[in-house]
């Protein structure tokens, strides 16, 4: 193809050739370095490490680049990288376990040790994970205690329970069905100190959403912006997290008052009302009695 020809125009070339003639007059784009596409990826997954390999090319597209979600794939698994979402469950359910009704559906929150709940959940370090069981007051949102632990075993959910009925004893505590809530051990502890044992409906993780709220809080705003790569650096930074949780974040939910401030008195929280889709419950209305079950 001469462009300059002199004796034939580029129509003519082109019906001569059989070639369409918008091919004569593409101009590539300057193809980007894999490197630096690379860099794009890791940075834009640093900045967002919930995105998988979707969100990621859609981010690289809106940057300009002419790029598909296979090649997005390709590039993050080369680089080892991948969205951080629960993976593992951590509620297996002991079938020998007796199961306790869910006693919270319409429940008004409206004082102090009314209602607890606890939850287990996982951390990905940079080898391994370590597991992470905390104890809130639902109404003041103030996290009575927490334990780290590199194995699921009931040992370290006692030792949280034990620490925080030191400062406090809740009217009902409310579990999921995992094994280190339905063990026997648990169940004696809890009803020994006068509570009432309250467990979530089966799949029903939102019968415990104020520790499920928790968890967003802290992996969002502490876990995922960090790096830990041993047991110690967890502590550590999960430590600081939540006094600083307790302390100095204030809660949209409680009109920007610290947890702190409401588990002393000093501020008023306003009322919150457990709500559970009809349709979804399994187990019919439950009388709470003041002592354990």
């Amino acid at each position: 193809m001469d462009k300059n020809s002199q004796t034939l125009t580029m129509r003519q070339q082109c019906r001569l050739l059989k070639i369409n003639r918008s091919t004569c007059y593409y101009k590539p784009c300057r193809p980007v370095q894999e490197a630096e596409l690379l860099n794009e990826v890791h940075e834009i997954w640093q900045a967002n490490p919930f995105y998988g390999y979707r969100r990621i090319g859609a981010a690289l597209k809106r940057r300009g680049h002419i790029i598909n979600h296979k090649r997005a794939y390709r590039m993050m698994k080369d680089m080892n990288l991948e969205a951080l979402y629960p993976k593992k469950n951590l509620s297996h359910r002991n079938p020998d376990h007796k199961v306790y009704p869910y006693l919270l559906r319409g429940m008004a929150i409206t004082h102090l040790n009314q209602v607890w709940c606890t939850d287990i959940t996982y951390i990905k370090m940079g080898k391994g994970f370590v597991y992470l069981v905390a104890m809130i007051d639902v109404y003041s949102r103030f996290v009575m205690s927490w334990r780290l632990s590199i194995s699921l075993d009931t040992r370290f959910c006692l030792e949280m329970l034990e620490e925080a009925l030191t400062k406090g004893c809740p009217t009902i505590l409310n579990t999921d069905q995992g094994c280190q809530f339905t063990s026997q051990a648990w169940i004696d502890a809890v009803k020994k100190a006068g509570i009432s044992v309250s467990m979530d409906g089966k799949g029903r993780w939102a019968d415990n959403i104020p520790i499920e709220r928790f968890w967003r809080t802290i992996k969002y705003e502490d876990i995922w912006l960090n790096v830990y790569e041993t047991v110690r650096e967890v502590r550590q930074g999960v430590g600081q997290f939540i006094k600083f949780y307790n302390e100095r974040r204030p809660h949209q939910r409680l009109n920007d008052a610290y947890p702190v401030e409401v588990w002393k008195g000093q501020r008023n929280a306003p009322d919150f009302v457990f709500r559970r889709p009809v349709e979804c419950v399994e187990n019919e209305p439950v009388t709470v009695a003041s002592g354990g079950q």
